[in-house]
């Protein structure tokens, strides 16, 4: 099996998988958190170096307050339940995002595990949270604007050092589940190239054996970035 470096998730569908089962909204996102948990170890097993997860866009802020309060309290309790094991197996955990409007005890206990973690080298977990790809454009752009670059500075590269996944690989393959496709703002830089995997599988619903699907896939791709089969070695 082709293991890629990086692998993103757009992990969709906790809202539908509850509704089917008659249940809250937010009891999918509870079941979706903790399949994140499995998901994260066979990653880790498999030897991937880079995940990175779709949390909460900048555009999740829409929905109805008492999800959103929901998901806040997840994302607080997942950290603190963890966080632990996540550190003890090596995990860097990094925050791809802002925290405007986020409140100050989460920020600080997302502060905390990126620094606890930030000398482990076994997996980096990127978490995309208060994260969308377009409000990511704006601020590189700004970045760029408040240190001077000079025009025949501003290259592809340089750009990629303003992106909040500066330093890192962009995605070999992106998942997303639930059956939609669509990008939704997700990784829109950093995924000119990336090779693409939909599932019908709602998130809380996608398991081990649905994350090997995916591998087999990109295993069957070929990545040319714009040459022809020939030029491939």
């Amino acid at each position: 099996m082709v293991i890629p470096g990086h692998v993103a998730i757009i992990m969709d569908g906790n809202g539908r998988w509850a509704e089917q089962r008659g249940l809250p909204r937010l009891a999918g996102h509870r079941a979706g958190t903790e399949n994140l948990r499995k998901i994260i170890e066979e990653c880790v097993n498999l030897n991937i170096k880079h995940l990175t997860i779709y949390a909460f866009s900048t555009e999740n802020w829409q929905r109805p307050p008492d999800e959103v309060s929901g998901l806040m309290k997840l994302l607080e309790t997942m950290l603190d339940r963890e966080l632990k094991s996540l550190h003890k197996n090596g995990v860097r955990i990094r925050h791809l995002g802002h925290c405007v409007g986020v409140n100050k005890r989460l920020v600080q206990k997302i502060t905390e595990a990126v620094e606890l973690t930030s000398g482990n080298s076994k997996m980096v977990l990127n978490v995309a949270f208060n994260y969308g790809g377009r409000d990511e454009m704006v601020r590189a752009v700004q970045g760029i604007i408040s240190d001077g670059l000079g025009v025949e500075e501003i290259t592809e590269e340089s750009i990629s050092d303003y992106l909040y996944t500066a330093g890192q690989p962009d995605p070999d393959l992106i998942i997303r589940t639930s059956g939609e496709y669509r990008i939704s703002n997700f990784l829109v830089w950093q995924g000119a190239y990336s090779e693409w995997y939909f599932t019908d599988a709602l998130w809380p619903d996608f398991n081990e054996q649905e994350l090997y699907r995916a591998l087999v896939f990109f295993g069957k791709r070929e990545r040319r970035f714009g040459q022809i089969s020939a030029q491939i070695v």
